[in-house]
């Protein structure tokens, strides 16, 4: 197992989390102050004394899990404020899973297929997460909506299974974001009961401060 701790500090409003060894999963996500030392510089000491404020932060699993990048706008993630009058900062541990993807634009067939062992499904959304996915030829209106999540995407994906195909559609997924171009986003592994074998793990954590 190759470990790898990465420390960000920045005043940016958007942060990237990304995987160069297989795909995000999101261990913990949340939005406080927990050190009085981390973004501090420049700030009086009121704003950073109280280092008992925590908040989870579950729309960061929904939005990355499962994909290789991840860009997402921080600020208003974690409404209400956790705590008046301090600044603070969101902490995102998560770790690097070996996996296969398999993206699908709205109406085509999605196909998962194990050479050896079995799907084990990782993540699957049906829905709409960045503007450039599945984008081509499509009017703006129809990308804008990136926060579109299908409740049950999972229900209908191929556990279990050496080979299979899905129909990225409303008719199985029902319509999560009426009005925006969809698309299904699974990430997989492949999977024996039968053989001992190994995950290797990318283990990072990244610090934003924001407003």
């Amino acid at each position: 197992m190759f470990s790898l701790s990465v420390l960000l500090l920045t005043y940016a409003q958007w942060t990237l989390l990304y995987s160069y060894t297989g795909v995000i999963s999101v261990q913990s996500a949340t939005y406080g102050r927990t050190s009085s030392q981390i973004c501090s510089a420049g700030r009086p000491r009121s704003q950073i004394s109280n280092t008992w404020c925590s908040k989870n932060v579950p729309v960061i699993f929904k939005r990355c899990n499962g994909l290789r990048t991840c860009e997402f706008k921080a600020q208003g993630l974690a409404r209400p404020d956790p705590c008046f009058g301090t600044y603070k900062y969101y902490t995102t541990n998560y770790i690097c899973i070996t996996a296969e993807t398999s993206v699908t634009c709205d109406r085509g067939y999605g196909y998962l297929k194990c050479e050896h062992g079995k799907i084990q499904i990782n993540t699957a959304n049906y829905g709409r997460t960045d503007k450039t996915t599945c984008s081509q030829g499509r009017p703006s209106q129809q990308l804008q909506n990136t926060n579109c999540f299908s409740p049950n995407a999972l229900d209908f994906v191929c556990e279990g299974k050496s080979s299979c195909s899905i129909l990225a559609s409303n008719s199985v997924f029902s319509d999560p974001c009426f009005g925006t171009f969809k698309y299904l986003n699974i990430s997989y592994s492949c999977v024996s009961k039968c053989k001992c074998y190994c995950i290797e793990k990318l283990y990072c954590i990244v610090f934003l401060c924001v407003d």
